[in-house]
């Protein structure tokens, strides 16, 4: 699991550079980090991600909108960060919801979670149908 590649979508700038320095103190890479609805589509485009950590609600646009533009193309494994409950919203069955606030531990294992979704992929690379174990 090191080395991942990961775009996170966070408009708190704080909260954006606490996450970044977990994740790179855990191995990893964050290769951007979106504010809005609109960058985290374009930065998702442009980086190719392992994996995304998003925020569900945006100061600007949606985190979980975001996600599901971007779900159109390919599957990118995701974990939705929020500090309200996402129960009611439209989510991919495949994503990870964490409650924010949270531990590194929490994340490590929210990550292997994510990651740990069964992968079988059609010709554009996404598979509708692929459903997780351990996700909300």
């Amino acid at each position: 699991m090191l080395g991942l590649r990961i775009l996170v979508v966070e408009d708190e700038g704080m909260i954006a550079m606490a996450l970044e320095e977990s994740i790179v103190q855990m191995g990893h890479v964050v290769c951007a980090i979106a504010g809005t609805e609109a960058e985290a589509v374009a930065a998702a485009y442009r980086t190719h991600p392992d994996l995304m950590i998003v925020d569900g609600r945006l100061r600007i646009g949606s985190g979980i909108a975001a996600m599901q533009k971007i779900l159109t193309r390919r599957y990118i494994p995701h974990i939705y960060v929020s500090g309200d409950s996402l129960v009611a919203e439209d989510i991919d069955p495949r994503s990870v919801v964490l409650r924010k606030p949270f531990s590194d531990d929490e994340l490590v294992a929210a990550i292997s979670r994510a990651l740990d979704v069964p992968t079988v992929h059609t010709a554009s690379g996404d598979d509708p149908e692929r459903q997780p174990d351990d996700t909300i």
